[in-house]
């Protein structure tokens, strides 16, 4: 039986949704600092997501929110506080609200991508400091996955802790978010998950024997060509793969209970949601699956909100409101759900965007794209009710603010907030700048990992 290029496409797609053909080149495991059990999950939020109205400053600064914010600003009296804090979040988050109460959710301010520390003075006269291509999203999304600020990335920070991971039945890391850059290794590959259904093999009836035709359809062709007798065990490998993730998939989990609509107990459908609730799934199969360390991608698209952000006359309502109010609900239905496996504190999720949008609402009651961001992070171990960093000075064409619409240069390097987490995942000191390419910039001068956790 020849196999034509088109058929080789077709299996090696077809064990579908999973993208990992091989586990090459394990290393040591990830240290662990108390003996158990870690995972992260990051969630990425295409786009580019308006933390300055996820996260709002209810003190004397809310006066100069709303006057820089013009179309786009929420009036104090809607927004959901955050006790003991000058904060707030969107009026569409309070399902993260008792989280915060219960110090299991924590604010990291003006985060974004720096290859090394600048300020507008040192902006405008060193373009040799800026990161490239500021503001483009595929350039921004990957310098968020990739950590690489001013060249190309082909491998992420996620995959690469991945490298220096031990494995199991099934890769320790893995999408819900597609083959993004974020979860590809320098030796490793991730396990790539749909959100809903099964890992299938597309293209191919559900009772045909795929994976003895491939192996024996490869098999056939390699005479002795030790690539595809390779390419051969790697199929063989995601089949089994594969078969693995449908036993932790195929009907109902007790953690999917969880993922409710605290105010009218309906089942959440979002994306955002279903991919939180696979997640869970994964995690609680940790012991099944052989994992003392997971990482994790998800993401929710649709924040690139250049117009109908907020609804006019309604600025706590719109498209913005909708995404978040998903976001939260699934969050907080994730967190509730690692609670009850009794993982609260070993599990810390944190959200990452492709840039902040402009601080002033442009004409369609929306914003421009711009630069240093707000973050969210969750877990049972986070030091409790803490808001990290400082709020930009909010005057356009201010100090902070390298145009007059509001694009404030980060305070917080990305090196800083996910290398906190990264440590926390019991990545050693010593593996930290091969995690982090420009490490070195942000462990000196005083510069280092935020105290994002207890003790």
């Amino acid at each position: 039986m020849s196999l034509s290029r088109r058929d080789f496409v077709r299996l090696t797609a077809g064990t579908g949704a999973l993208a990992a053909l091989g586990q090459f080149g394990r290393t040591a495991a990830v240290a662990a600092p108390s003996g158990s059990y870690r995972a992260m999950v990051g969630i990425f939020l295409f786009g580019g997501n308006d933390g300055w109205n996820m996260v709002i400053p209810t003190d004397a600064r809310h006066s100069a929110y709303l006057a820089a914010r013009g179309s786009v600003g929420i009036a104090r009296s809607a927004l959901t506080p955050l006790s003991g804090s000058a904060m707030a979040l969107h009026p569409a988050m309070a399902a993260l609200q008792p989280l915060w109460d219960e110090g299991s959710l924590a604010v990291v301010l003006n985060t974004g991508t720096l290859f090394a520390p600048l300020t507008k003075a040192s902006y405008q006269s060193r373009a040799d400091l800026r990161p490239a291509n500021l503001m483009s999203h595929s350039d921004e999304q990957d310098h968020w996955q990739g950590l690489r600020a001013r060249e190309p990335s082909r491998d992420g920070f996620l995959g690469r802790i991945g490298d220096r991971m031990s494995g199991g039945t099934l890769p320790p890391v893995i999408s819900l978010a597609g083959a993004a850059i974020g979860v590809l290794g320098r030796q490793t590959t991730p396990l790539i998950l749909p959100s809903s259904g099964l890992p299938g093999r597309a293209g191919y009836s559900a009772g045909s024997s795929m994976k003895n035709a491939a192996i024996t359809a490869l098999a056939s062709n390699a005479d002795g060509n030790a690539m595809l007798d390779g390419v051969a065990q790697d199929l063989t490998r995601s089949y089994d793969q594969a078969a693995a993730a449908n036993g932790i998939l195929a009907g109902t989990s007790s953690t999917d209970s969880y993922f409710t609509n605290p105010t009218t107990g309906a089942a959440l459908t979002s994306e955002v949601a279903r991919q939180l609730m696979v997640v869970a799934r994964m995690i609680a199969a940790r012991g099944t699956l052989g994992h003392a360390r997971q990482n994790f991608l998800v993401s929710q698209g649709g924040y690139d909100t250049h117009s109908g952000q907020v609804q006019g006359g309604a600025t706590a309502l719109g498209g913005h409101a909708n995404l978040l109010g998903d976001l939260a609900m699934a969050m907080a239905g994730f967190h509730r759900a690692m609670a009850a496996l009794g993982l609260a504190a070993n599990v810390t999720s944190f959200t990452m965007s492709d840039f902040g949008r402009t601080y002033l609402g442009n004409g369609q009651n929306g914003t421009d794209h711009a630069w240093g961001n707000n973050h969210l992070v969750m877990g049972g171990d986070l030091a409790p009710k803490t808001i990290f960093g400082s709020y930009p000075d909010p005057v356009l064409g201010g100090a902070d603010d390298i145009t007059r619409e509001g694009r404030f240069i980060p305070g917080i390097a990305q090196e800083e907030y996910l290398g906190a987490i990264a440590r926390w995942h019991g990545v050693a000191d010593a593996d930290l700048p091969y995690v982090f390419p420009n490490w070195s910039t942000w462990s000196t001068a005083g510069r280092g990992p935020l105290s994002l956790f207890r003790g």
